[in-house]
């Protein structure tokens, strides 16, 4: 196994914080890999990187070679979870949770969903400014997360302490996930007790009953989802929600146009998530040798697939690097492939496709504030810290 050290130099910082204009030139790296080195072994991490988009793709939808138990070495919100599980057992756990979590159910939510973007869309006119992270896109997918799973008002500010931690936190701070871990598995421990001796029209009492084949979850099966839905669940939306605005603010040519034709926005979306995606890569690792992109890759190791490189990827997508809100088809890889598609895809989607016709419709013209650095945390999650926007109140009408 050999790495190119002249490439490893040039590559751009892809972990840690960073400021967002730097964004272009990670592209700009994944490029480059693609075309020299689209199979590439990292010796300082003893990590296999990919690049293309079928190769991406390949490893995504080959559970037998590629296995997701790699999931397990990210931090301790994934251990033990779905996403860290392999067919049969993951296909039993897949099979139940999606008897709670079909898209009619999901639907069920969208007039909550406008309610408390509503809600949070008055408190910002009332303030006269905004924050995309801090006043939409974190509040937002956490109170729906809290309410699905059933959790009380009361219990609001944990909640919301948990949901802002850091899923893909790095080894240095793996103690500190597992002490926040078994503070939440304590919580739910009561919380799923409490609603198998009272039932009521939430999640973690349909997942209490779900049954396949005469199969319940157990004990610990429900816990791992809990914790999974409140780390990954409202991260995804919360990043796209962020993301969305990113593009949009990039583009005014673009939002103006969503804000004369709403009925674009689904389009739109997808090409936020193809274009700058909240998740850019995930882990696998190999079962059996297995040759990939023309490289030899022995069993038991580690292979990161770089999706948002895949996205960009212009054997797949025509003019990669442009943002084009009617691309179609647009088969990006945001949220995954394969046995291990996000089960919590069409949630994500729903907030955002009533969440940003809403702003753009409430608060008027769109612009990023001058002289204000917008830094991101860049790891498994692409994560925009802070957003601050200027919108022209004055012309923005409540339209409920």
């Amino acid at each position: 196994m050999q790495s190119q050290p002249g490439l490893r130099a040039t590559a751009p910082m892809l972990f840690g914080l960073q400021p967002l204009e730097d964004t272009e030139r990670s592209f700009a790296w994944f490029a480059a890999m693609r075309e020299a080195h689209p199979v590439f072994f990292h010796e300082g991490t003893g990590i296999w990187q990919v690049f293309r988009y079928d190769d991406v793709l390949n490893v995504l939808t080959d559970y037998a070679r590629f296995s997701s138990n790699a999931f397990e070495d990210v931090g301790a919100f994934f251990e033990g979870t779905l996403l860290a599980k392999d067919p049969p057992e993951h296909r039993k756990l897949r099979n139940l949770v999606n008897q709670a979590f079909t898209p009619r159910a999901v639907a069920r939510l969208a007039d909550r969903i406008t309610q408390i973007t509503q809600e949070l869309l008055d408190a910002v006119l009332a303030k006269g400014e905004l924050d995309v992270v801090a006043d939409i896109a974190f509040p937002l997918p956490a109170k729906v997360i809290a309410e699905l799973l059933g959790v009380p008002d009361q219990d609001w500010d944990i909640f919301q302490r948990w949901a802002q931690a850091d899923p893909s936190a790095p080894p240095a701070r793996r103690l500190a996930g597992r002490t926040m871990r078994q503070e939440m598995e304590e919580y739910f421990t009561d919380l799923i007790a409490e609603r198998r001796r009272e039932p009521r029209e939430d999640l973690i009492s349909a997942l209490c009953q779900a049954e396949v084949d005469g199969q319940k979850l157990s004990q610990n099966e429900l816990l791992s989802f809990c914790v999974l839905l409140l780390a990954a669940g409202q991260e995804t939306t919360k990043n796209l929600i962020a993301n969305a605005i990113v593009c949009f603010t990039d583009y005014p040519d673009v939002m103006e146009r969503l804000r004369r034709q709403p009925e674009l926005m689904p389009a739109a979306i997808e090409e936020v998530l193809r274009f700058l995606p909240p998740v850019w890569f995930l882990l696998r690792r190999t079962t059996i040798e297995v040759e990939l992109g023309g490289q030899r890759i022995p069993p038991g190791q580690n292979v990161l697939v770089w999706t948002a490189s895949a996205n960009r990827d212009p054997a797949q997508f025509p003019e990669p690097d442009r943002f084009l809100i009617e691309r179609s088809p647009n088969r990006h890889l945001a949220f995954g492939h394969g046995v291990h598609y996000c089960v919590g895809a069409p949630l994500a989607r729903l907030e955002a496709k009533i969440a940003l016709p809403l702003m753009l419709q409430r608060l008027g013209r769109l612009e990023r504030v001058s002289g204000v650095p917008i830094m991101v945390n860049r790891g498994l999650v692409f994560v925009i810290r802070s957003l601050p926007i200027a919108f022209e109140a004055a012309t923005a009408g409540s339209q409920r």
